[in-house]
């Protein structure tokens, strides 16, 4: 393959992620004979057919989803490069593929406007999904880095801890529990939980803290959303398992009370993750370090902390909360 050229690797790229030679047209700004074309020297320089033709649709080949791994380490290795000499030249641009769980939507966005200013000629992809699709882009080199509640062991990667993360159980505030001091963990089996989905951290850390101290729940409702829970718990359907970065509003305003449970909150770590066999460009790098530096308080400055035992709920007369 002495002959391929960057410009083949990157219009059988396009094609391959459209799966359409029109649609690669139309995104590299080229006219459809002439991706064709570039498809067409990419398989004579192969040897074998990177696409196969069924009816009007195309799929990609044997050859060409082996390809397809190779062009997309050879496209971020070049992103990378130009993001390196452009540190060199003194420049402070580039493309920032930044990951986070769901649960880390409530306090990414000021991270990443902490981080910013310094950087205006920045351009940041920034995906949020469960801990699974996370885990999935992460795998498949699509992202530089990853806020995550526990590091994937299924990848070889680089984890580092930056900030606290508990998690608390919530109710309505006017749910009898939520007036109890010091409630037993075993007291609540007998409740209706709302649960997040299969895949995400925080039903894992449920299950292990429940399954540790030998504790059944019943899960009366299982919901992909945080915002769909809250919703659910204020509206009296049941108690739930959730990480305290996702309820600073609620319980400030009175909506939603957090229950005085023994030997919670449980608390864990927020990470930022990276492939361990992965480059960081010089952006990466920078907010990364950024992370490490200042994650912390920006945390505590928009949540506040949850670290500790809370207050039960006071009544004052028949139906206060």
């Amino acid at each position: 393959m002495r002959n391929v050229t960057i410009r083949q690797i990157r219009v059988f790229a396009a094609v391959a992620r459209n799966l359409s030679f029109t649609r690669a047209a139309r995104e590299l700004h080229l006219t459809q004979p002439a991706v064709s074309q570039q498809v067409s020297l990419l398989e004579e320089e192969v040897g074998m057919p990177l696409f196969e033709q069924i009816g009007r649709k195309i799929r990609l080949a044997p050859a060409g989803t082996e390809l397809l791994r190779y062009a997309t380490q050879i496209t971020e290795l070049l992103r990378e490069a130009g993001e390196t000499l452009a540190a060199i030249r003194g420049l402070k641009r580039g493309e920032l593929k930044l990951g986070a769980v769901s649960t880390a939507k409530y306090f990414a966005p000021t991270l990443l406007s902490a981080f910013t200013p310094a950087y205006p000629e920045v351009t940041i992809k920034f995906t949020v999904a469960n801990r699974e699709e996370i885990v999935k882009l992460l795998g498949a080199n699509e992202l530089d880095l990853v806020i995550m509640g526990r590091p994937p062991r299924e990848l070889d990667t680089t984890a580092e801890p930056f900030a606290r993360h508990p998690f608390v159980i919530i109710a309505a505030p006017d749910h009898p529990l939520a007036r109890r001091h010091r409630t037993p963990l075993r007291s609540l089996a007998r409740e209706s939980f709302i649960i997040r989905e299969q895949g995400s951290g925080t039903r894992a850390s449920m299950e292990h803290v429940f399954r540790e101290r030998g504790v059944p729940f019943r899960a009366s409702m299982e919901v992909s959303s945080n915002e769909t829970i809250k919703q659910a718990v204020m509206a009296g359907m049941g108690l739930s398992f959730i990480s305290s970065h996702t309820i600073a509003l609620e319980v400030a305003t009175g909506k939603l009370a957090i229950l005085d449970v023994v030997g919670l909150p449980i608390v864990r770590d927020w990470y930022v993750i990276h492939l361990r066999e992965r480059i960081l460009s010089p952006i990466a790098a920078a907010f990364r370090a950024h992370l490490l530096e200042n994650g912390a308080q920006v945390i505590l400055d928009i949540v506040g902390d949850f670290t500790k035992p809370p207050r039960p709920v006071r009544t004052r007369g028949a139906g206060a909360r």
